[in-house]
């Protein structure tokens, strides 16, 4: 069982960043990490993931959203910069490995002036 706590979401006015990270419980380095974001009204869509040294982004998010991890430190990170209102969502944590995985319980994100 993988718990992951999630923090680091808040309000933030267009044009601005924020970081999210996701502590992850134990054994980790195996496990492909992902963050999800969920709007309201809308079906939860991936943001971005990374396996090893491979990463992927949804296009809304390339060249503003980097993800990165530190198997030391068991965390995974969003950084987020030039935030738009439509990035507005409740952000998730996945930890994937095969056909098991795990869900954090999501921090809120807020874009607006």
């Amino acid at each position: 069982q993988v718990q992951l706590v999630e923090s680091g979401g808040g309000l933030v006015q267009p044009g601005g960043s924020l970081r999210l990270s996701c502590a992850a419980s134990n054994i980790f380095s195996r496990y492909v990490m992902g963050w999800y974001r969920q709007a309201p009204g809308k079906q939860r869509e991936l943001v971005a993931f990374i396996s090893g040294g491979t990463t992927k982004y949804a296009d809304s998010v390339k060249g503003r959203f980097n993800i990165s991890r530190d198997n030391a430190k068991r965390t995974v990170y969003l950084q987020m910069n030039n935030l738009k209102p439509e990035d507005t969502a409740v952000y998730y944590c996945n930890a994937r490995s095969g056909l098991t995985a795990y869900w954090g319980q999501g921090t809120q994100v807020t874009v607006s002036a």
